[in-house]
């Protein structure tokens, strides 16, 4: 017998016809001696019915004594399921199959946790889930974030290919660059005592295809980071990477938009809006203390710097008179009946961006409450009253210190006290609405205090704009960078910039800004430079996290869930065992001599 349908196919149209089904049990049940067995294949599942009247003995027996997982194969007869029996939860469900034939293809063991209930399977810890990947990918939702990864990748390809870009690969192999995110180092055994690494991104690989002529180029490349783990960020994770000859920012925008709205409609048939909103870095930061904000809810900082500058609160007067010193403020609508204990988290939250405590006010019977607005005067509270509109059961939060520091406290505290308004009910977060947005003009470089030197905010290629290289070598804080991030619910989908592509900038960048030594310059970027002398077109590009899209696209907050085999928050693969130990001689031939800590 050869499978006929698939178990998501049948329908009324099918009724008396003979087919036969192949797949997993998914249930069995026994009610008064007939037997029904729901198979399950990706597509779906299909009731199938064992009636001992009409069968063979040794059919019927091979029916009763089915277990869950076991494949199987179903010949048999469709008909409407009886009047009353019809289950509107799946496609097929106002059929069955009466079977005349069962073939057990493969008996399955007791299983180490269930897969037809889905509300017992989500009670598994994580850790089971991982360690037996090939049953948690057989649950139907596993299946549905499979196909839908399957189906955004198809919509990049198609829309890139529709604008008339080339899919290049990049090698997996690549030299070390050891100034941006911890690399994983791969030995040589060709070359001893020299290594390769696997790559961060395909960066410089896709700025060579512009200057190689390629001009439109895609990728979805896999990248590597031996970074420490949370839930949106894995060892080795896919980028939708992409490069562009011959343009501005303003084509990166609606090549990006159109892409993203090509995606969204494709894999759940929303429409979004175009074009996306645009904030400066410095308005992002200053609004919603992230250069990632959620702007689906309100909750907004308000700056407060000139209101303190002369207040009787000495601590916000001393800052708000420092160079770089903001005083901001924050009003959690609702939230003046805080707990005690949900206080203490906030405080612990704005410590460790390094506050020494949290000043507070709240609005209670009337009443500003607060050990510190005894120090206020008529000015500061208007000042307050005007810009964030206190009224009663408000709760006011401040921040001080460096600008930077007191948004990025407040736009902590702003998602805290939002997460747990909603759960109140006084804050609603519209969770089926996608707010797309561009964050832009971002500084080009930021400044190590340790070291003493000016880093890369994106990377040494990215292009400063081109009104602010005069400022480069006199006033390097100032000078705004071409780079972009695209963020979508407080999430950063990806971000990228203009290239450097003239080799006296990029130059003076290495040199005289970044203080990077020329022999250390062409050790790790000499065949780049070298390229760009023989006619480097003016570039940019874009890379987007596949994973996290993927996540958004399926509603789950761990990029995990869309991912078909991946690691714990240790590295760790629990199926395979992996990592693990290599043979001895494998390390000789690689002149490896191991001085870890023995396994324990």
């Amino acid at each position: 017998m050869k499978r006929t349908h698939h178990c998501n196919e049948l329908r009324l149209d099918h009724v008396g016809q003979e087919v036969v089904l192949c797949g997993w049990v998914h249930s069995r049940r026994d009610l008064g001696g007939v037997i029904f067995v729901d198979v399950r294949d990706r597509e779906g599942r299909t009731q199938t019915v064992f009636d001992p009247s009409v069968l063979p003995p040794e059919v019927f027996a091979r029916a009763e004594a089915l277990r869950s997982e076991s494949v199987v194969q179903v010949a048999g007869k469709v008909r409407p399921r009886p009047e009353g029996t019809e289950n509107p939860k799946i496609d097929t469900g106002q059929v069955e199959v009466v079977a005349r034939e069962v073939q057990v293809l493969n008996p399955a063991d007791p299983l180490p946790f269930p897969i037809d209930d889905p509300e017992a399977a989500a009670k598994v810890s994580e850790e089971t889930r991982l360690r037996y990947r090939y049953l948690d990918l057989r649950r139907p939702e596993m299946q549905q974030r499979l196909r839908l990864r399957h189906r955004a990748a198809l919509a990049v390809r198609q829309y890139f290919d529709e604008l008339g870009f080339l899919e290049v690969e990049t090698p997996m192999l690549f030299k070390s660059t050891p100034e941006g995110a911890r690399e994983f180092v791969v030995p040589c055994r060709l070359h001893p005592g020299l290594f390769y690494a696997l790559p961060q991104s395909p960066q410089q690989f896709k700025q060579i295809l512009m200057v190689a002529g390629v001009e439109r180029y895609f990728q979805l490349a896999r990248c590597f980071r031996d970074e420490d783990l949370r839930a949106d960020r894995q060892p080795e994770f896919t980028q939708i990477d992409v490069e562009m000859s011959f343009v501005d920012r303003e084509n990166i925008y609606e090549v990006i938009e159109g892409l993203l709205a090509r995606v969204w409609k494709t894999a759940c048939g929303l429409d979004i809006p175009r074009p996306f909103p645009r904030l400066s870095y410095r308005e992002a930061m200053d609004r919603f203390g992230t250069d990632k904000p959620d702007t689906r809810f309100g909750l907004e900082l308000a700056d407060l710097t000139d209101a303190f500058r002369e207040s009787g609160f000495k601590l916000f007067a001393k800052i708000a008179r420092e160079e770089g010193g903001a005083v901001k403020a924050l009003n959690a609508k609702g939230f003046a009946c805080v707990t005690q204990g949900q206080m203490e988290t906030m405080t612990a939250l704005a410590q460790s961006f390094g506050a020494r405590g949290l000043a507070y006010i709240k609005v209670e019977n009337g009443e500003w409450r607060s050990p510190i607005t005894k120090f206020f005067g008529e000015q500061e509270k208007a000042a307050l009253q005007e810009r964030l509109r206190i009224e009663e059961g408000d709760l006011i939060l401040f921040a001080a210190g460096p600008w930077q520091t007191a948004c990025e406290i407040l736009g902590r505290l702003r998602l805290y006290a939002a997460e747990v308004l909603e759960k109140q009910g006084k804050l609603q977060i519209p969770r089926d609405r996608f707010d797309f947005l561009w964050v832009v003009d971002f500084p080009l470089l930021s400044y190590d205090k340790e070291m003493n030197r000016w880093y890369s905010s994106h990377h040494p290629f990215t292009a400063p704009l081109p009104e602010d290289i005069p400022l480069l070598k006199e006033s390097p804080k100032k000078v705004r960078g071409q780079h972009y991030d695209v963020v979508v619910n407080g999430v950063e989908l990806g971000g990228g910039s203009i290239r450097i592509h003239q080799r006296e900038v990029q130059r003076l960048i290495f040199e005289e800004v970044l203080r990077i030594p020329p022999d250390i310059a062409q050790a790790r970027f000499g065949y780049m430079l070298e390229a760009f002398r023989y006619g480097a077109p003016p570039h940019g590009g874009i890379a987007l996290g596949f994973d996290r899209m993927t996540a958004l696209l399926a509603g789950v907050s761990s990029i995990r869930e869309v991912i078909a085999f991946p690691k714990t928050a240790k590295g760790a693969c629990l199926m395979t065992q992996s990592p693990g130990p290599v043979d001895e001689r494998q390390l000789k031939e690689l002149h490896i001599e191991l001085k870890a800590p023995p396994l324990k």
